[in-house]
């Protein structure tokens, strides 16, 4: 998994509240067994036409200007809905790795830091100001800082946000499940040698 450290890049603002984990992916494109090749077909239904080819310009990461956007800015309940963990996978293949939003669905928040997307909580009137900010400014920039826990937006924004220590120190260092158990890789081997499984 790649660490997240800062991130500074155009910021998208997606003023929709109670997104499910269908409109991320839709369903139909959970037949991949492997964890890329989603991102193309993220946020489907409302980035296409009825075609399924042609963009629906009036989607806002079909902007122009937001198209190499890797910060999404949105309302409350990112996330909801099933389970799927191929939602952080289709956000990650298209080239976010972060999310501002009041809230978010618990199995997807935590689905965010196992695939390394920072999911960024911060108070409502909070998100709404950014996301006015980058609304007035399309295709502004914005600073994603996990070490020092801020998020910069244009116009002076500037807000301070918490993460769970463990969680935080995982995505700093690169760390998904598997990576934390790797770092007891010479405690497995041995252990494995001693009951001869090697």
């Amino acid at each position: 998994m790649d660490a997240f450290v800062k991130l500074t890049a155009i910021a998208a603002p997606m003023d929709r509240v109670n997104v499910d984990t269908d409109q991320i992916i839709p369903k139909q494109f959970l037949k991949r067994i492997e964890r890329t090749g989603f991102g193309e077909f993220l946020f489907f239904d409302w980035r296409y036409l009825a075609d399924g080819k042609t963009p629906n310009l009036s989607f806002e990461l079909n902007a122009p200007t937001l198209r190499d956007a890797k910060i999404l800015v949105t309302g409350k309940n990112f996330g909801c809905g099933s389970s799927r963990e191929h939602a952080p996978w289709a956000l990650s293949d298209y080239g976010i790795r972060a999310v501002v939003a009041p809230s978010y669905a618990d199995i997807f928040y935590n689905n965010c830091f196992k695939n390394g997307i920072l999911p960024v909580t911060l108070p409502e009137e909070q998100v709404y100001d950014l996301m006015g900010k980058l609304q007035a400014n399309p295709g502004a920039t914005a600073t994603v800082d996990l070490e020092t826990c801020t998020v910069i937006g244009p116009d002076g924004f500037s807000a301070a946000f918490t993460v769970d220590p463990f969680r935080r120190e995982c995505l700093l260092n690169g760390l998904d499940d598997i990576g934390l158990t790797l770092q007891h890789e010479p405690d497995i081997t041995a252990y494995e040698t001693r009951r001869g499984i090697k």
